[in-house]
């Protein structure tokens, strides 16, 4: 998938795979793969940049973490504003994909030439 396609939707995406819990970045790459069917690749070059952004905007917070003979990482997740940022993209992801499905798959056609419930 061109990177472009994600372009604009990588704040959803990361606070999507941190609803369930915390996770760090390697995690969260791996999570976003396995969700998206391998669609999609984010790199590290990517990702981090954006989970520091989201920090500072109050939507993540992160602490770090060390399991037993690994070295230490940041552990990432949502805050209360996360959550209710992830809400509205959710919102406008289905606003967005609802506007462009009419226009590549319109409907049936009324006897007008128009689609039913628009006006022309």
């Amino acid at each position: 998938m061109k990177a472009d396609a994600v372009r604009g939707h990588l704040d959803g995406l990361l606070l999507a795979v941190l609803e369930p819990g915390p996770l760090h970045g390697y995690a969260i790459i791996t999570a976003v793969q396995r969700r998206s069917g391998g669609a999609l690749e984010l790199r590290t070059g990517t990702i981090y940049p954006a989970l520091n952004r989201l920090e500072r905007l109050g939507l993540l917070s992160s602490s770090w973490e060390s399991a037993a003979g690994e070295r230490r990482r940041r552990a990432y997740e949502l805050t209360d504003a996360g959550r209710a940022t992830l809400a509205g993209e959710r919102a406008a992801w289905s606003e967005f994909t609802a506007a462009i499905g009419a226009v590549l798959n319109p409907g049936p056609q009324t006897a007008g030439g128009t689609q039913p419930g628009l006006a022309t």
